[in-house]
Parts: C-alpha cells; sequence; structure tokens
C-alpha cells in the first residue's frame, strides 16, 4: 500500500503545466491527440510481439516523423510491432503511463521531458519496483541489439552529460533543444542594428534603435514567460537553481529563487519591458503567441526553442524577411558559462520479457541512428542528438545551405561542463517552474517588486520541493 501511495503521489506532484522546452509553435498542440488503444508489451497475434511507444507529439511533422520510423523498424523486424500512441504533453504521457501500469498494461517505452527526470527515477509501481529500468543496465554492454548499433557512445556531450545519473544512462535522449534567439535582419538593419545583439547590454541598445524607427514595430523582443529561460540564464551565469550542485551530487533539498543571478535577469526582464521594448503576450508558456509576434513583424527578435528553428527560418522567408539564430543573449557583466538543455528522452519501462526489451532497445537505437537523427533534426530543428549525426549532416553541406540549424548545436558545445549549465535535477520540478512563471507574470504586470516577489516564490518553492522530498527524499 505504500509503493502505491508513492506512485500516485508522484504524478500529483507533477502539477499542471506543460514543460515547454522542447518547442514552440508545434511542440504545445492544443487540439486533442489523436486516440489510439494503449498499446503495452505483451506478445501479440502469433509471434509478433507489441511494444506501445507512447509520445508527446500530435503534430503532422513530428508524429508523422515518429510513425514512419515505427513502421521502417516493423517492416524490419516482422516479429515486432511498434505501436505508437500520440498524447498532447509530456504530462500527458505520463499520467496515463501511472494508469496503465497500475492496470498492468502499460507501453513499453514511454517519452518523457528533462525536467522530470529526477521524478521518473523516483516513480515506482505498486509492487515498490521502479517503473523505469536503466537503459545502460539493459543494454549490458553490448555493441548491437538485434542488428542495430548501439548509439549510446555517439550521443552529443550536452545530452549525454545531463542525462547520465550515477554513471548510467537510465534514457535514452532523442529530442533535444537550447534556448536560442531569432531575429529579423532586415528589421534590425532598418533600424542601423548590423549586428545581432549578443549580451544584454546590446539587446537595450539594439531595441532602443528599433523602437526609434518611424515605422516602429509594436515592441521590440519577446519570449515565453517559461521558468525554462530562467534557468537558462542561470547557466549562463554560472549560477545554481539548486543545492547539491543543482541536485547532481546529492538529491536537491533547497532552490534558490533570489539569487543574484536570477534577481538580475529578472530585473533585466523587467526593465525592458517597463520601456516597451518586451512584449509580454498575457499568456504563461505562450509559445505560439510569441512566436506569431515575430513572424507578424510585431518584434525584431524572438528568444525561443531551438526545435522549431526550420519552421521560424522557412515561415521568416515566406513572409518576406530573413531570420537569423544566434546565441541567446547573456548578462555581459559575467562570464559566460554555458547553456542548458531541453526537450526529452525515451523511457524503459521495468520488467519487459526478454524478447520486448530487446525489441524496445533495438527501437531506441534505431530512431536515432544517424541518418534518422539527422533526418529529424533537419525536419525540426532539434539538435542532431549524436556525433555521428553531425557528421553526416556536415559531409552532406546540410550547414553550408541551413546556417541557422548549427546554432544550437554550438551553443551546446560552447558550454562548460559544470553543475550549473547542466541544469537541475529536481523533485517537483514541473510545480516549481510554475511557481517561477507566476511570480515573473506578477512582476510584469502588476509592477511588483523584484526581490520582494521572488523571495515569496522562493517560499514556494521550497515548501514544494520539502513535500517531494518527504515522499521520495530517504
Amino acid at each position: 500500500m505504500r509503493s502505491r501511495s508513492r506512485l500516485f503521489s508522484l504524478f500529483a506532484v507533477l502539477g499542471l503545466v506543460v514543460a515547454a522546452c522542447g518547442g514552440g509553435t508545434t511542440a504545445e498542440p492544443e487540439a486533442p491527440a489523436e486516440a489510439e488503444a494503449p498499446a503495452g508489451t505483451a506478445a501479440g497475434d502469433g509471434d509478433v510481439t507489441t511494444i506501445g511507444f507512447w509520445v508527446a507529439f500530435s503534430d503532422e511533422a513530428r508524429l508523422g516523423f515518429t510513425k514512419e520510423k515505427a513502421a521502417e523498424f516493423n517492416a524490419k523486424y516482422p516479429e515486432y510491432n511498434i505501436e505508437v500512441t500520440s498524447f498532447a504533453s509530456y504530462n500527458d504521457v505520463f499520467d496515463a503511463a501511472v494508469l496503465a501500469v497500475d492496470s498492468g498494461e502499460p507501453p513499453g517505452i514511454i517519452h518523457f521531458f528533462e525536467a522530470a527526470t529526477r521524478q521518473a527515477l523516483d516513480a515506482v509501481g505498486a509492487d515498490g519496483q521502479p517503473i523505469f529500468k536503466s537503459v545502460t543496465e539493459a543494454i549490458g554492454g553490448r555493441d548491437k541489439i538485434l542488428d542495430e548499433p548501439v548509439v549510446l557512445d555517439s550521443v552529443v556531450d550536452a545530452a549525454r552529460n545531463y542525462y547520465t545519473v550515477d554513471g548510467s544512462f537510465y534514457s535514452m535522449p532523442w529530442n533535444t533543444s537550447s534556448a536560442i534567439m531569432f531575429s529579423n535582419t532586415d528589421m534590425l538593419e532598418a533600424a542601423g542594428v548590423m549586428e545581432v545583439p549578443s549580451t544584454w547590454a546590446e539587446v537595450e541598445a539594439a531595441c532602443e534603435k528599433v523602437m526609434a524607427m518611424p515605422n516602429a514595430p509594436a515592441g521590440c523582443i519577446t519570449w515565453p514567460n517559461h521558468s525554462w529561460f530562467v534557468e537558462q540564464s542561470l547557466g549562463q551565469q554560472g549560477e545554481l537553481l539548486a543545492n547539491n550542485d543543482n541536485g547532481r551530487s546529492g538529491r536537491a533539498t533547497e532552490v534558490y529563487l533570489t539569487s543574484d543571478g536570477m534577481l538580475d535577469y529578472v530585473s533585466w526582464w523587467k526593465g525592458l519591458a517597463d520601456k516597451g521594448y518586451y512584449t509580454y503576450t498575457g499568456v504563461q508558456r505562450d509559445w505560439d503567441g510569441t512566436a506569431n509576434a515575430f513572424l507578424a513583424q510585431e518584434v525584431a527578435m524572438l528568444i525561443y526553442s531551438s526545435s522549431d528553428t526550420t519552421f521560424l527560418t522557412n515561415s521568416g522567408k515566406e513572409a518576406g524577411f530573413d531570420v537569423q539564430a544566434s546565441f541567446m543573449p547573456y548578462n555581459g557583466e559575467k562570464e559566460y558559462v554555458g547553456n542548458l538543455i531541453g526537450g526529452a528522452t525515451l523511457w524503459l519501462l521495468n520488467g519487459m520479457d526478454k524478447k520486448a526489451e530487446d525489441g524496445a532497445l533495438a527501437f531506441m537505437n534505431f530512431f536515432s541512428n544517424p541518418e534518422n537523427a539527422a533526418e529529424w533534426h533537419r525536419i525540426t530543428g532539434y539538435i542532431p542528438i549524436t556525433k555521428d549525426a553531425e557528421a553526416l549532416l556536415q559531409s552532406e553541406g546540410w550547414y553550408d545551405e541551413s546556417p541557422n540549424s548549427k546554432v544550437a548545436s554550438d551553443q551546446l558545445a560552447a558550454a562548460q561542463n559544470t553543475p550549473a549549465s547542466l541544469g537541475a535535477l529536481l523533485g517537483n520540478f514541473v510545480a516549481i517552474r510554475d511557481i517561477i512563471t507566476i511570480a515573473i507574470e506578477d512582476i510584469l504586470v502588476n509592477d511588483l517588486d523584484v526581490a520582494e516577489r521572488m523571495a515569496q516564490a522562493n517560499v514556494e518553492a521550497n515548501k514544494s520541493l520539502a513535500e517531494y522530498e518527504a515522499l521520495f527524499g530517504g
């Protein structure tokens, strides 16, 4: 009974927000996901083993890619049937998964976002056993599963460092992004800004010129009000979000929402808004609204997830202006330490029989082989997840053709390998993100004092973390 309580408590504390680190206009579809019957891991007709693959994408491009690759795998290995089920968000996937685990009909592979890595590690079933199995443990040192080469050794450093816990890949990296900036260079040049800003001060200087134009846009710059951008800035400044090295040398038991780096970033953000430079859409986590403002040329610059690099670049061209991607602007008064990743990984269900487990592992590695990882990158803008995929894209001339597509990879590669630039492993992270996002909205909309409002948020966030750790911390 204790284990069952822990299981349901885990999902209760995940909160209500969707972590949108993985994308923008296509990352958080509002329409209901298609209804497919949940697929488990038991053998199906004859000798065919069906393996459910639950994904948090329902848009045509990303879901279409996923289904296409599942069909290719099934054709290559007719003894398996990878069955894709689509959900509208990462939270929806995980909420459905807990019910499926409890009913005895879980999927074999679950797509879940980076911010809930700690929760996924802590998740246990009614029998007290972990819901997920370490991918490293399941592979067991093999360099090939079925006929699929294991790609873990080729995973790019940023994703490897984030998702390696206690020396083990617990999940298989897939869609990985970072926060970068997209600029309407036609508008900037018309304002006399010949180089894309790279620091906070340069952003302010550029915005002064943009807003002084006779035909000035409604605003100069925008980005979604989402805690992920706060976390990015903390990483840039080399500051921790939580104690115990961001939860990497031990479980995080305290968060720091009143640090110098936090207050400096939120104060800069508020200053832009007070001057009329920053456009707030009035909606928290508004990926669609901010992207649409940029594409409608209502602002000159957009800080956003790199996951939509292809979409934003092409849409800018269609709208008649050039889009240039660049690193996320940083605090030029401090040494730049590094930006974090966003996105999600694939988690392997614990307790499958060997045939099903090997099929799931083979599919995970097939899914991110160099050709597939390169194709996924070209379609979306998520970084190529392996070094072999990067090399393939380079050899094909892709980066010469599409230089915007390389920016996120370069930004992540430029980061120092420190706890600050890795990002936090944190219990109740989704709820804590929500607390930060709400506090920032209060500051922007109600003109509240930054230090006072963040101090209040700090109390709320640490209470949320303490509640989580009381259940799972020991």
